[in-house]
Formats: structure tokens, sequence, C-alpha cells
């Protein structure tokens, strides 16, 4: 199969979950496939992804547009009765009556890094919406505006990951490196209610997970834990934040992300656990594993390769994330009906039966980036995204020459 029809199929079937098997009610990505407990529960960060993968969809003809303009609609619906947490949303919804699902028993509130994925995705929307679709976009403009930054930080120097209205502020504050550098942009950037820019520089900079600086498989790691962490470190944020040009204090983000990404390659194909097939499948991250969901990095390999990790890295590592889109798209049982399955274990002789809005999303999107640019330029474009980051202190190439 030429590449362009391979990864055309591999878009259009990803897709689906977010179409197909979107909440019949609110038009919201549910968590998971594969165990009807979860029908009702919609995901926060999920459904920000898919928004993104809807743009892929109507653009490259895989969807309708109207189809994709009367669900957006629904979505917002949705989103605009649901309850908020200092204007934030929580990890997960009921999908028909839009009721705070618990993530946790202290975590019954607001999750400013799932509202910060929510947001990019609906950021991005907005901007691809404004052209045609001004009322849309414009409903995207009051759920973005009241959403309080501010008001996750206890202090100035600490944004924290959640706040419940029964339990206050939970005891994880964003520190170190991981997914969450989204939220940082997006709350500097806020018209509304912004953060102050010590949050980011002496509480998600300043911590002991920030800075690496070591080597693995003799490829130096600026940031981050340990041989890397999982890959979704150099994916979630990055669907819309382009890492091309992105520099901040010395460090280069796709320099970053392309370390990450070689180190998780280069593992896989040293295969220091023996695992069967290693090599010509390889990407460690979060996802289903046949002893339960768990976040899987060369630091934690339990023989467990999810599709959306080698695929996603598409802008990092073209041909390796090639080579094992092939090498996956060959065996008919690693497909399931939206697209590939969520992982797999050769080892042990296992397949998923299931499929994750948060593994889902960045499949269509990040190899949407590999081929286009598209949701980067539009992510990009927008102008409280180039705020965010000139507070921060981002130079990047869509900000423009002199304003670094």
């Amino acid at each position: 199969m030429r590449t362009a029809a391979l990864l055309d199929r591999i878009q259009s079937e990803t897709l689906r979950y977010f179409t197909e098997f979107a909440h019949p009610v609110s038009g919201m990505a549910r968590e998971r496939y594969g165990d009807d407990r979860w029908l009702d529960t919609v995901t926060t960060g999920g459904t920000g992804f898919g928004l993104m993968a809807l743009i892929v969809g109507a653009e490259r003809g895989f969807v309708p547009r109207d189809a994709v303009l009367a669900q957006i609609d629904r979505i917002l619906a949705h989103l605009e009765a649901a309850p908020r947490h200092r204007g934030a949303f929580p990890h997960w919804m009921h999908g028909a009556t839009g009721a705070t699902i618990a993530f946790s028993p202290r975590d019954d509130g607001g999750d400013i890094v799932e509202t910060a994925f929510l947001m990019m995705g609906l950021l991005t929307l907005r901007q691809w919406l404004a052209p045609f679709a001004p009322a849309l976009a414009a409903r995207i403009q009051a759920l973005w505006w009241a959403v309080d930054w501010a008001g996750f930080c206890p202090t100035p120097d600490r944004l924290h990951w959640h706040w419940s209205p029964n339990h206050g502020f939970g005891r994880l504050a964003l520190m170190g490196w991981h997914e969450g550098l989204i939220a940082f942009v997006l709350a500097a950037g806020s018209p509304t209610h912004p953060i102050a820019p010590e949050a980011y520089t002496e509480g998600w900079k300043q911590s002991p997970g920030f800075r690496n600086g070591q080597s693995w498989h003799r490829i130096r790691l600026p940031l981050g834990p340990a041989l890397g962490g999982p890959l979704f470190f150099s994916q979630y944020s990055f669907l819309g934040l382009d890492p091309r040009g992105l520099v901040e204090d010395g460090i280069d983000y796709f320099a970053q992300n392309r370390a990450q990404t070689r180190i998780n390659h280069a593992h896989c194909v040293e295969n220091p656990g023996k695992f069967k097939d290693y090599g010509t499948f390889w990407g460690l991250t979060a996802c289903d594993g046949p002893d339960g969901y768990g976040a899987f990095s060369p630091a934690n390999d339990r023989g467990v390769i999810a599709p959306t990790a080698a695929l996603a890295a598409a802008p990092y590592l073209p041909r390796a994330s090639l080579s094992a889109a092939r090498a996956m798209a060959a065996r008919p049982e690693l497909w399931g009906p939206f697209g590939l399955v969520d992982a797999f274990d050769d080892t042990r002789g296992w397949v998923a039966a299931s499929h994750l809005a948060i593994d889902q999303g960045p499949i269509v999107g990040m190899i949407e980036n590999a081929r286009t640019g598209l949701l980067w330029r539009l992510f990009m474009s927008a102008p409280e995204v180039k705020t965010g980051l000139r507070r921060l202190g981002f130079a990047s190439p869509h900000l423009g020459p002199d304003r670094g």
C-alpha cells in the first residue's frame, strides 16, 4: 500500500472513534471502547484531541463538513450547560447530563491539565471555524474566557492540577517535565484570568524533575526523567504547540521531543527485556496492558507496545514511525472497530480489545502535523497562544521577527 493510502486509512479509521463512537447525546469523546461500564463517561482532554481530529477529517474529506459542524454544536451545548469549577472542567463527565464524575476520591472538581487539552482543541477549532462559522467560534470564545487559570494557583509560583469545591486544592502541583506544558502557555495567555509567569519559571522549571542532560543510547536528553518517560510527554501538548523552532532558556523543544523519541525507539531495538517482536514494533507510552492500564516507558517496560506511541511520533522519527505503521497494519488482528487496537504484547500473546480517546486522538493529529502541519498552523495562529509564549519567554517562528 502506498504511504499516502496507508496514512489515510489509519487516520480515517481512527477518526471513527470520535464520530461513530462519540456519545450520542453530547457528541463528546467517550473515555474508552471495550467495556460497557464506560459508555456514559466522556473525557474532557480526549474530547479536545477529538475536536482536532474532526478538523483533520473535514479537511481530508473523511467526514462531511456539515456533520462535523453539527457535532461541534452538540459538544458546545453540552460544555455550556455542564458544571464547571472555577471555569475549568473535570477530567470526566457524564455524557448525557454533564455531571462531574470523580477521577479519584479527592479529584471531584476541575482538572486544569485536562481543561488545557480541551482548550487547545477548542482554540484550534475556533481558528478553523472563524472564517465560515463565526457563531460557533464565538461560543468557543466564551468557554475559553471563563476558565479561571489563576484560580488554580494557591500561590503565584504554583499552578495546581486540581481544585475541588469539596476538597480545595489537590496536592499535585505542576512541576517537572511531563505533558502539562500546554497548561502554562494557555494560562499565561488568558485574556481574562492569566497566571503569573512565576508559576512557570519558579514552579514548573525549578523542580528537580525538569532538567536532565544525561545520555542514553548515546542520545542526550535535555529534560525529564531517566530514559525519557512515556512518549505522550512529547505528543499531548504538541498536538497544538509547534515544537519546530520553539526555544526557551536554551531548550530546543523539537530537539527535546526527538531525543526522547529516539531513546524510546533505541530501547525497543536493543530490547533488554528480550520481548518478542521488539524492533519491528516499538513505542512505549500510557495504554492498556494485559495486567491493566499503565504508563509504560523504557524505565517501566513490560513488553506492551502501543500503536499510538510510534504513530504519533511521526513528526520526530518519520521513517521509524512509518515502518511501525506498515508492520502493524499488516496484521489483521491488530485492527479494531476504530483503527488499530490500543496495545498488544506479543510475548504474552495478548491483544487489547479496547480503544482509548487519549490514544486515538494523537494518532490522527500528529500524523497530520507530520503530513501538512495543519493543526500546528491553526493553533499557533491564535493571538492568545502567542501572548502566552511571549510572557513565558519563548521564541518561535510563529511569533514573527523581532518578537521572540
